[in-house]
């Protein structure tokens, strides 16, 4: 087990803020934890899978699944009945990196049928996923946790990619710390310019700084104490 963590927020595409946060990652002694929904939207997203493959299985990244994720495996498995949903979350920029720009189709279940034919990695990848990662006293997770329940390690598959209230309105009474991202950082501090890291002062912290609306994209550096280092990389 290495000393600390790196832990990566919602990249949604941004290959080129991606690749210049890796820059402070210390690969030695730092557990990379990649926080989820790396592509839909952005500059890039096929680069980005592509990297996050890499890093998992050359580098020992933990890449957790996000809801993006989800939305794709849902596409990739049933296109009739998931490509709406996919389509409106950012999914047409991913379909499009993925697929040559010459490829006219707009029948989802050929565009479907065409990645998982030039990529037959990538959907075995995203079911590969992990929903959560806990080292020392902290839980990584892409949207949090069920805080209404006894017991928050029966939160549904679901709500670890998708819960808003519930997780970050509830009070933490755990002895966990929870980071996350899902929801972006100006929304939980209530001010939309304010793409900095949240801390709620009980145990829960985001790290969506909305890279790829013209946010921050955050690297958090944690050891078993606390935060002890953080990087930002601005969408310029």
């Amino acid at each position: 087990m290495k000393e600390k963590i790196f832990a990566v927020g919602d990249i949604h595409g941004q290959i080129t803020q991606f690749e210049e946060l890796l820059t402070n990652w210390n690969e030695e002694n730092e557990q990379l934890v990649l926080i989820g929904d790396l592509g839909d939207r952005g500059e890039n997203p096929k680069a980005c899978f592509e990297l996050a493959k890499e890093l998992v299985e050359d580098k020992g990244a933990i890449c957790l699944r996000g809801n993006h994720e989800d939305m794709l495996i849902n596409f990739l498995k049933n296109p009739f009945r998931h490509a709406a949903l996919y389509m409106m979350n950012g999914g047409t920029v991913t379909i499009k990196s993925l697929l040559d720009t010459h490829h006219q189709s707009d029948d989802s279940t050929e565009l479907a049928a065409s990645i998982q034919s030039q990529y037959p990695w990538l959907l075995p990848f995203l079911e590969s996923l992990p929903l959560t990662y806990e080292w020392e006293g902290y839980v990584f997770t892409h949207a949090g946790v069920d805080l209404t329940l006894n017991d928050w390690m029966d939160t549904s598959d679901h709500d670890y990619v998708w819960i808003r209230e519930g997780f970050y309105d509830q009070a933490n009474t755990t002895d966990k710390t929870f980071v996350f991202g899902h929801t972006v950082t100006p929304m939980l501090h209530g001010n939309q310019t304010n793409t900095d890291i949240w801390q709620s002062g009980d145990g829960k912290i985001g790290i969506d700084g909305g890279a790829v609306y013209g946010g921050t994209l955050h690297g958090v550096v944690f050891d078993k104490n606390g935060l002890v280092n953080h990087y930002q990389v601005e969408n310029n």
